[in-house]
């Protein structure tokens, strides 16, 4: 049988200030908190079937990697998380037209906001539509 990997189980960030980015991505950003363990200082968030690990590193540099969360209405997500005081890099910008339909129907619109969490790591806000 050929091996063959499906869903992503876990992503793993390092925070080097546990509590605040627990309450950043719990108040925040609205994650369903699952548990957190002290030590080794580990707080786990579920992110649709995907869990979030943050990990405690009191030398935690920020993520290279980027954090892409899918939202109905981008332009709602971006208000909502203003109004609670996230800065964004921009206000959501159109950055691909599906034309020939690779990612989904034909001519959908994949939509992106980008911000940090506490440590620097980046996260985006992202949603595909059909009319941007």
């Amino acid at each position: 049988m050929e091996l063959r990997l499906s869903s992503l189980r876990q992503i793993g960030l390092p925070s080097a200030n546990l509590i605040r980015s627990k309450h950043f991505y719990r108040d925040t950003l609205g994650m369903e908190f699952i548990a957190e363990y002290d030590p080794p200082g580990l707080a786990f968030f579920r992110a649709g079937e995907t869990r979030l690990l943050l990990d405690y590193s009191p030398d935690a540099a920020p993520s290279r990697a980027v954090l892409y969360f899918e939202v109905a209405d981008i332009h709602a997500a971006y208000s909502q998380l203003k109004e609670k005081g996230v800065e964004f890099d921009s206000a959501p910008q159109l950055i691909f037209r599906d034309d020939q339909g690779t990612f989904g129907s034909p001519g959908g619109e994949e939509w992106m906001a980008f911000f940090k969490d506490p440590d620097g790591s980046v996260l985006a806000l992202a949603s595909r539509t059909r009319n941007g």
